[in-house]
């Protein structure tokens, strides 16, 4: 759909007149309507494909590494060259029955309203105004929508691919429920499953072998360990981000009150700040597993997953300048410099690529329940606001004589 701009006003002008609340809302129905768990975000890929192409954009896939649902990649090109902006988004959703979607007033509601289709119908909205426009001078727009993003069922290993394969732009925007604040600083995260065994089978306690050891009492020594390892992490502080930590959150163990079992299992995380590499986190914590092993007599295996990488956000790239003036053109005020409380797409094009990201979301919640839901009205503003920062980015490329 396009509309008439009258000669003469400006590109900023023609952006914003170009944002359709009707048209947005449609894109971010027909994505919810889709049911899309971590893996399986097949159909939903193929429905945004199809929606940018019939937009006139350039599309492209990838499977990047999971052909069950290649990831969209779009384009918009300027007349000119200039920085690349990037949208970046997830299709897939948390593993809960799915909820279709229903408009509620100002509200959309359903299966990833919240995280984060309709952030991410936002960001093609923006796209769609772009190209409507015919505003973009300069530089190029690429958007990006991919799968496995949801933990546990996926650690953001096709994105990660993607990066690595050099599809990256100069800054990147990322439309998570997020926009009371602009992130600068984040932690990583992994979380890990330790098995501490022994090796005879499960017997009455008052049967137990003479000197095999109790797998008990050897996660309850592992706890200990943790604990004090925390106690050490701890001296590792951000004044946003918070501090590093190595956390236990569940401990299972036995069949019966007088059993003497023969595995005790523990899961948690290990969170760590900019500075510290996810592998010197690993290494540190297999450390603790590994001596455990040695002293207790158990056998010990180590399950450890990388979710993502640290974060940090240089308030000097241009893309802070080019997206703190998008939102006054948009008509509000930018957010201050806060931490962010979780780990997104953001961690992995800083901490893999040294990328500059922001991660600015329409306002919504219930993410991860079944009670998902997003303001309509603020997905227009942040399509107003994404748009209107690829025109700023560029124009600050202008500024300078070349690309960020």
């Amino acid at each position: 759909m396009r509309v008439a701009m009258s000669i003469g006003t400006s590109p900023r002008d023609r952006v914003l007149a170009a944002v359709h609340r009707g048209r947005l809302l449609e894109t971010a129905v027909r994505l919810v309507s889709i049911p899309s768990p971590t893996g399986d975000a097949g159909r939903a890929a193929d429905c945004l494909a199809g929606l940018l192409g019939e937009a006139g954009l350039e599309v492209e896939r990838r499977d990047a590494g999971h052909p069950a649902a290649p990831a969209v990649i779009a384009r918009l090109r300027g007349g000119g060259p200039g920085p690349t902006l990037q949208m970046d988004g997830h299709l897939d959703t948390v593993h809960l029955p799915f909820v279709p979607p229903r408009v509620e007033g100002d509200l959309l509601r359903g299966s990833g309203a919240c995280d984060m289709k309709g952030g991410l119908a936002a960001a093609v909205e923006a796209l769609r105004a772009l190209k409507d426009s015919g505003a973009l001078r300069r530089g190029a727009v690429l958007l990006t929508a991919h799968d496995l993003h949801e933990a546990p069922w996926g650690s953001g290993e096709q994105l990660d691919r993607l990066i690595g394969e050099g599809l990256r732009g100069d800054g990147v925007l990322i439309p998570e429920p997020l926009c009371d604040r602009l992130p600068v600083a984040g932690r990583g995260a992994a979380t890990w499953k330790v098995a501490v065994r022994r090796p005879g089978p499960p017997v009455h306690e008052v049967m137990r072998p003479e000197g095999e050891p109790s797998v008990i009492a050897a996660g309850a020594e592992l706890i200990r360990r943790l604990g004090r390892l925390d106690e050490e992490l701890a001296r590792k502080r951000d004044p946003l981000a918070g501090r590093e930590s190595a956390f236990v959150g569940q401990v299972h163990s036995g069949e019966i009150y007088n059993g003497f079992p023969r595995e005790c299992l523990l899961e948690g995380t290990r969170r760590w700040l900019p500075g510290t590499s996810p592998g010197e986190a690993e290494s540190g914590f297999r450390a603790v597993t590994d001596a455990l092993a040695r002293d207790t007599g158990t056998m010990v295996e180590t399950t450890y997953r990388v979710i993502r990488g640290a974060f940090a956000l240089d308030l000097e790239a241009p893309l802070v300048a080019a997206f703190r003036r998008a939102c006054e053109g948009a008509g509000f005020r930018p957010p201050e410099p806060g931490p962010k409380p979780f780990v997104d797409d953001g961690n992995s094009f800083w901490s893999l690529a040294r990328v500059p990201a922001i991660t600015h979301g329409p306002r919504a919640g219930g993410q991860h329940t079944l009670e998902e839901w997003v303001s309509i009205d603020d997905l227009v503003r942040v399509a107003r606001a994404y748009a209107l920062a690829a025109l700023e980015l560029s124009e600050l490329s202008d500024a300078a004589g070349e690309a960020p």
